[in-house]
């Protein structure tokens, strides 16, 4: 379900330092193995890492109600997180951001695109099928708090009939 009035107050932006304090919030709140301060300042420094977050304004203040991150090399991206505070879920921010992400990858070329989610995660992975990707592997017992399988999914933008066209 898409919010449309959200969605029109809703900026993307780089992530920075500044915000890592919202992110930890999200992330903490969001996964059961959540990546710590480093792993967040190590993406940051990083230049293959592409991480962006969408905010809102509520009132005078404008907050973090999600991000993304994502690696762009060599004709290929691997989207590595992404989140939605749980106060602002099922309003379509994350299908913007992804949209945002895709768009982002075909202006750079990108041909493939690749990700792991939870096989208990299923809501994730119906959003991610909405927007073409499809399962093409697993792994076993990928995520160490819980030995759980990840489903590999991949996305091939080369197949996309016209750019931009990202909705699900």
């Amino acid at each position: 379900m898409l919010d449309a009035a959200i969605l029109k107050d809703m900026g993307i932006l780089p992530m920075t330092l500044n915000d890592l304090e919202d992110v930890l919030s999200i992330e903490k709140l969001s996964y059961p193995s959540p990546w710590p301060i480093s792993q967040f300042e190590k993406e940051l420094q990083n230049p293959l890492s592409c991480k962006f977050t969408a905010r809102l304004i509520q009132g005078k203040k404008e907050i973090v109600a999600a991000y993304i991150i994502f690696w762009v090399v060599a004709g290929e991206a691997h989207i590595l997180n992404i989140s939605t505070h749980p106060d602002f879920r099922k309003m379509g921010i994350a299908k913007s951001l992804i949209v945002f992400a895709l768009d982002y990858m075909e202006d750079r070329n990108v041909r493939g695109v690749f990700l792991e989610v939870r096989r208990s995660n299923i809501i994730a992975q119906k959003l991610y099928r909405g927007f073409g990707f499809k399962e093409i592997a697993v792994r076993k017992g990928y995520y160490g708090d819980n030995n759980e399988d990840a489903i590999v999914m991949a996305l091939d933008l080369k197949d996309q009939t016209e750019k931009g066209n990202w909705t699900c």
